[in-house]
């Protein structure tokens, strides 16, 4: 089950120990407390190998469905702005079992489906409306990915609005929500077990004020008759009993090791897995000691792991950012360049290798980092940083105009209208009129002008 002694509703869990850039004001909820976001290559691919599944089964394109970590240590879920899906760090951290995070998953899929965000949306003012889309059209703008494989982002959005007022849902909603979530399980071949042990322990909330309750609780309101269904499905599920897949469970506890190692306090985290010689212990002993920092005990753990395991990538991004981090950016580029080989799909990984072969400052390495920038953009349009990356390789090779592009497409992503308009202006002055590049900067114009417009 849940750790039922953690829940609580938690402030912001920072990390201070990985360099971030935070691009824009937090986006603050009615508590006043920031929302940031976090992502990380090995996490996003975990959450997308149990979610999935669960969009499959709702007649989702998976491919469609945005799923972003926000990081907080309250149990949370939601969705917002079409099909955008939000889950709090603290409700995977909390969940023992991968089917607790597939429940709510489920769950969060059948308010997708059942077009319970349209039906709230139409209730905004246009203000609250504008508030959640920069909330969710942000998080891909002004993304913060710096030098950390953990990462955070902050959003521009008014500071007065409760997000909770406009994420809660109807009693119906939720109990239709419900039932697809269990018909989504069943198709996908898993047990509702795991989303009644979530809800089960947000049953222990109830008693609490609101203002101490979940998240959760407070925007999905729980009664006895969703209780006696879940219970009633789970009697009923022809996978009652049956355990998560073993490879699920595996990933599971890498990704617990991974947010305690970078979410929580480093002697914290030594001491939780001290003795142990598994390989999430020895991964999250890695990343504390990397924090402390006392690289003198971390590389010799990351390294055992990778001669233990010399096909995962993410133990060879690990190293490879432990080491740009602490400022030997040329030995960074043989780890992430593996990294990249074994997973040449991966934005994050591409975007990382890319940024140490710009910080390298070495001429040969432009063309290749131009390269994985471009593979970045193809699927993070709007990711600032890659911009920015691209910007500063296109200046090196001398093309000027496409720079001035770049740094526009940059601050377009950021919100920096002001930057945008300058840049674009500038890139339209050096590129070759009615090429390609000089449309895209008179269309950055046109958008500038109408967002400021608004």
């Amino acid at each position: 089950m849940l750790r039922k002694s953690r829940l609580r509703a938690g402030l912001l869990a920072v990390i201070l120990a990985v360099a971030v850039l935070v691009l824009a004001p937090p986006l603050a909820d009615a508590q006043g407390r920031e929302l940031r976001f976090v992502r990380d290559a090995e996490i996003e691919e975990i959450i997308r190998t149990y979610s999935n599944p669960m969009f499959e089964a709702a007649g989702l394109d998976a491919q469609a469905v945005d799923v972003f970590l926000i990081n907080d240590k309250s149990l949370n879920a939601f969705v917002a702005g079409g099909m955008n899906m939000f889950l709090h760090t603290g409700l995977l951290q909390e969940a023992d079992d991968p089917l607790q995070v597939m429940g709510v998953i489920g769950h969060e899929a059948g308010h997708i489906a059942g077009s319970h965000i349209a039906g709230r949306r139409q209730q905004m003012d246009r203000t609250a409306a504008q508030m959640i889309a920069s909330y969710v059209i942000g998080f891909g703008a002004a993304l913060a990915t710096g030098r950390a494989d953990v990462a955070m982002a902050a959003i521009t959005a008014g500071q007065s609005l409760s997000i909770g007022d406009m994420l809660a849902y109807s009693r119906s909603q939720e109990q239709a929500a419900d039932q697809a979530g269990v018909t989504y399980l069943r198709r996908a071949g898993y047990s509702p077990e795991g989303l009644l042990e979530f809800m089960s322990s947000m049953q222990d909330q109830e008693a609490l004020l609101s203002g101490n309750q979940e998240p959760y609780l407070r925007t999905h309101p729980l009664t006895r008759e969703r209780m006696q269904f879940l219970e009633q499905a789970v009697e009923e599920s022809p996978h009652k009993g049956e355990p998560a897949p073993e490879a699920f469970q595996e990933m599971h506890a890498r990704m617990h090791a991974k947010l305690d190692g970078f979410l929580e306090a480093p002697a914290s985290t030594l001491r939780k897995y001290d003795g142990q010689d598994t390989i999430q212990a020895r991964y999250a002993r890695a990343i504390a000691y990397f924090r402390v920092p006392d690289l003198d005990k971390a590389l010799p753990l990351i390294d055992g792991l990778i001669d233990d395991h010399p096909e995962d990538p993410y133990f060879h991004e690990l190293k490879g950012q432990m080491l740009f981090q602490n400022g030997r950016v040329t030995e960074a580029l043989e780890p992430y360049g593996r990294a990249v080989e074994l997973r040449p799909a991966s934005p994050l990984l591409r975007l990382r290798l890319a940024e140490v072969q710009v910080q390298t400052e070495r001429e040969d390495l432009n063309e290749p980092a131009l390269d994985h920038l471009q593979a970045v953009l193809t699927q993070e349009a709007t990711n600032a940083t890659a911009w920015r990356l691209k910007a500063i390789a296109h200046g090196r090779t001398g093309d000027i105009g496409q720079s001035a592009l770049a740094l526009a497409e940059s601050a377009l992503a950021r919100g920096d209208l002001g930057q945008a308009r300058q840049q674009s202006a500038r890139a339209q002055q050096l590129l070759d009129r009615h090429s390609p590049a000089w449309l895209r900067a008179q269309d950055i114009e046109r958008e500038v002008a109408r967002r400021a417009g608004q």
